[in-house]
């Protein structure tokens, strides 16, 4: 018996977001605390789950309100928290996070060698660095951008995960990054 669990929401059911390294990813800042964040997506997203401190470090996953012409709602966003940063890192669900785009180039649930082609052009044109982290995901530290793959029923698609500046420097490294463990072995819904 088939289920929604693996539906990927069309692109006219996206959010529309728009990502400027370092400074924010649509409404979410970096540098933001988890009330702020919550603030800021509060009538298009809500917090499912949080586990963190009062110090401001841990991790929290915002699920896609339904909304008028979508299906079913689900995971959109994880934000990740560092003590000293606060808002540290976002990566946006493949399936049903909001469409987040890099000067036209969009980032979420698209075929991840297509993209990453399209990515190494526009870092070439830019004069960046490209990376590959050791699960041979794209990563540009001068963006504090990793392009992961996500599982969708039987295929994969992007799943950017956005860093602030402070966790830019070996974003792209599984085991020495700032990236946490967590967002690494996510390949799942």
């Amino acid at each position: 018996m088939a289920t929604d669990v693996w539906d990927v929401l069309l692109e006219a059911h996206r959010l529309l977001w728009s990502f400027t390294p370092f400074e924010h990813v649509g409404p979410l800042e970096f540098g933001m605390t988890h009330d702020q964040a919550q603030a800021a997506v509060h009538d298009v997203l809500s917090v499912t789950a949080y586990q963190g401190d009062p110090g401001n470090e841990g991790w929290a996953e915002f699920w896609l309100e339904r909304r008028t012409g979508a299906r079913f709602s689900g995971p959109a966003v994880t934000a990740y928290y560092d003590e000293s940063v606060g808002l540290a890192g976002i990566a946006v669900n493949a399936l049903r996070g909001p469409q987040v785009t890099l000067e036209g180039m969009r980032l979420v649930g698209q075929t991840p060698s297509r993209l990453e082609d399209e990515f190494t052009g526009y870092l070439v044109a830019h004069s960046r660095e490209l990376r590959y982290s050791q699960c041979a995901d794209p990563c540009s530290p001068q963006l504090g951008l990793v392009l992961r793959a996500q599982r969708a029923g039987d295929i994969v698609l992007s799943r950017p995960v956005m860093v602030a500046r402070a966790w830019a420097d070996r974003c792209w490294d599984t085991s020495e990054g700032r990236i946490p463990r967590r967002e690494w072995k996510t390949f799942e819904w």
